[in-house]
């Protein structure tokens, strides 16, 4: 089966009053192929509405489990589509996106998730290259070779040094995948975790160099948050270096990965 526009949908995951919804909605209505847009939240106000009004999209209120676990859950059993992106409200997309997911995943055998690199946005000024993309292209090498990307090893060789995989650029294929895709206490990790578990099962990571984002890095951001909140984040990090590696190894790459964390905090700069 070939997947068609109408077949994915972007579930804009909307909190409080972010000063970029409105920049991530229009990057997704200028896209130059026309898929669904639906937008949930679990902090429903006047401001979320009015922009769902404004641009027409469907708005789902999330009563139950919160969290971002359960936010995300929510988003993804919201789009009644095969394919689902959980677009991030202070992310820009790229107008390419969406057509070069649909090739790429069409091109693809056993898809599970596709997900493309990326641009960062800081301070409003967008920023093509450093040290931590750097890092995350030269971890993603392996992806590049279509034929590595259904081999568990390969999979599961791009996660062991970190999570270069950026969630908000990820359209999950929901026939390969579990009815509940976000089973995790983690707080800045679940996405990290998710993929690992994933890496064990058949199917294909569809990676695309192709910018497919940009994504914005602010004080304000869950990332920059969870790092600063009483070691949140390298708690998390040790959690997850401890599913590929012995102990001794993981307390190593934990020195390494604690430093290229603050490159996203951008309160410490």
């Amino acid at each position: 089966m070939e997947f068609k526009p109408q077949d994915h949908t972007f579930a804009i995951c909307a909190y409080k009053e972010s000063p970029y919804l409105r920049e991530c909605i229009e990057s997704l209505k200028r896209q130059t192929v026309l898929t669904n847009i639906i937008m949930t939240t679990s902090t429903e106000n006047d401001y979320i509405r009015n922009l769902a009004d404004e641009y027409q999209i469907p708005l789902y209120v999330n009563s139950g489990p919160g969290g971002i676990a359960g936010d995300w859950n929510f988003a993804y059993h919201c789009a009644k589509t095969e394919l689902v992106t959980l677009a991030h409200q202070d992310d820009r997309y790229q107008p390419e996106y969406a057509k070069d997911m649909l090739q790429k995943i069409n091109r693809s055998r056993y898809p599970l998730i596709y997900f493309a690199d990326y641009y960062e946005l800081r301070n409003g000024q967008v920023v093509e290259k450093s040290s931590m993309l750097k890092v995350k292209r030269l971890m993603l090498l392996p992806m590049k070779i279509k034929r590595f990307q259904g081999i568990s090893f390969f999979k599961r060789c791009v996660l062991a040094f970190g999570n270069p995989v950026a969630c908000w650029s990820v359209a999950y294929v929901k026939r390969n995948l579990p009815e509940t895709v976000f089973v995790s206490e983690f707080r800045s990790n679940l996405d990290w975790e998710e993929w690992e578990k994933l890496s064990r099962e058949k199917g294909e990571f569809v990676y695309s160099a192709n910018i497919g984002t940009c994504h914005r890095v602010h004080e304000d951001s869950e990332t920059s948050n969870t790092i600063r909140e009483g070691n949140i984040r390298a708690r998390e990090d040790y959690a997850m270096f401890l599913k590929f590696w012995p102990v001794w190894m993981a307390k190593l790459l934990m020195r390494f990965y604690i430093k290229g964390e603050k490159l996203n905090d951008v309160a410490h700069r």
